[in-house]
């Protein structure tokens, strides 16, 4: 694992979120498999229109990648991230949150496989429960 697979991770982890700025097609390959509580694809073109598509809930986005680990093709990572919840935040079809102005903080852990230098695999890890306890103001 070289430092630039590391580099990668991190940037594509920040792209998912929202907190990068990378485009997608230089960080994933053709035939990534994502999966997360909130963002599942089957294809770089999957994942690219899900990132384009993100609605605008949530601002101010920021992560801290706070313990990494690399071995073989794998990459690692337990993260912390930072947001503002300024739009409205759609659930499913029948429930939306409306904008609170909350700071949220999210714990979560990413594991990505590599093949060549790009990612093929992506797997992200979150409590969904304490996103909407902070999002409905059950807990501060």
């Amino acid at each position: 694992m070289t430092q630039s697979h590391v580099d990668v991770f991190v940037h594509a982890v920040e792209a998912v979120v929202g907190a990068g700025r990378d485009d997608p097609r230089t960080l994933f390959t053709d035939d990534v498999q994502t999966w997360s509580p909130v963002l599942n694809a089957s294809s770089l073109e999957e994942l690219y229109e899900a990132i384009q598509d993100r609605d605008q809930s949530l601002s101010n986005v920021t992560i801290d990648v706070r313990s990494l680990h690399t071995g073989g093709n794998a990459v690692m990572a337990e993260w912390r991230l930072d947001a503002d919840h300024t739009g409205p935040f759609v659930v499913n079809d029948d429930l939306t949150v409306p904008a609170t102005g909350r700071h949220l903080h999210i714990g979560g852990a990413t594991f990505a496989e590599f093949r060549g230098d790009k990612i093929s695999a992506l797997r992200s890890y979150f409590d969904e429960m304490a996103v909407m306890e902070q999002l409905m103001g059950v807990v501060d």
